[in-house]
């Protein structure tokens, strides 16, 4: 018997969601990396002050956007309460949030003593005198010391990760959206924080950072990780392509709205993806490296990850449709 079909497209997570996904695994993934950079390649407090503060500042940013739609305020306190997730261990923006405070915790705790020791951030008219206060100073001691001081790296990098992948499931838990609810969401929104944290630090190396070379070392590190990250991506976006078309109906009209939509096509592909993925390749590569070389090409490359990444988020949220009979 043929049952006769229609579809609309879900519109309660919109772009203001995309946001907040991307801000969350941008910032998360960000620390993660920065902090297993100073433990384990090479101690960079700039680095680490820096990178902490950006993912910080977005991490925060994206949680208060959250915050702000959630229907009711008050019902925050059930997923801030850590025995959340013991009592419903499948929901996702319970552990979210857990793994959220704690790395926000853990990483400025991880930077304090860095912080205190930094002319720059020093200098800062009211930072300076909060840094200045016995309480402060105390604190930045005490996470300085050895062993407390890496655990809180290990700590905060862990739950920078476990934030980047929950951006994923907490997606990827809604049944009724075919696009949303497979297990390669998780996997491509994973790998697109850390390809778009791996653009970010770059930028900030080149904005913040000077040009010796450690640091030129460091930028080229970060890139080659992008350009690994990149290459998994478009993978990810294709094995995505052949579980869509041939898939649900609901499965198959995603794929449909986004593979004929020329802002997925040039714009998150095209811009996102393939551009940045040839320009990192270029310089991984060497070519046009010498005296006089630019930068422009590396800059340029990061850009378009990040504007990559949020369309990627953006597209998804318009794309999640539901289907009916009718």
């Amino acid at each position: 018997m043929e049952v006769n079909v229609t579809y609309e497209t879900q519109h309660l997570w919109t772009t203001w969601f995309a946001v907040y996904l991307y801000l969350g695994g941008l910032g998360a993934a960000t620390m993660t990396i920065t902090f297993l950079t100073d433990m384990y390649l090479k101690s960079h407090k700039t680095l680490a002050i820096w990178g902490a503060l950006t993912g910080l500042i977005m991490v925060g940013g994206g949680s208060a956007l959250l915050f702000i739609h959630l229907a009711n305020h008050a019902a925050v306190v059930h997923v801030l309460n850590p025995l959340a997730i013991f009592f419903k261990p499948d929901a996702w923006i319970a552990w979210g949030t857990q793994f959220i405070s704690w790395m926000m915790i853990a990483s400025l705790l991880y930077v304090l003593p860095y912080m205190i020791e930094s002319p720059i951030i020093a200098n800062l008219p009211f930072i300076s005198s909060v840094l200045k206060t016995r309480v402060v100073c105390g604190l930045g001691s005490m996470a300085g010391s050895g062993n407390i001081h890496k655990i809180l790296g290990i700590f905060s990098a862990t739950s920078g990760l476990g934030v980047a992948v929950y951006t994923g499931l907490l997606l990827q838990s809604f049944p009724a959206v075919a696009l949303w609810n497979n297990p390669g969401v998780p996997i491509l929104f994973t790998v697109s924080a850390f390809s778009t944290a791996c653009a970010l630090l770059i930028l900030v190396m080149h904005i913040f950072m000077g040009r010796d070379e450690k640091d030129t070392l460091l930028r080229g590190l970060y890139e080659r990780a992008d350009l690994l990250l990149l290459a998994t991506e478009l993978l990810v976006v294709f094995l995505f392509y052949m579980y869509l078309t041939r898939g649900s109906i609901s499965a198959r009209v995603s794929a449909e709205l986004l593979f004929h939509d020329l802002g997925w096509l040039l714009g998150f592909i095209g811009l996102g993806l393939v551009t940045p993925f040839l320009l990192e390749l270029r310089s991984v590569l060497s070519l046009g490296h010498g005296q006089g070389q630019t930068h422009l090409p590396t800059v340029a490359a990061a850009v378009f990850v990040l504007i990559g990444g949020f369309l990627l988020r953006d597209y998804f949220m318009a794309a999640g449709i539901y289907v009916y009979p009718t």
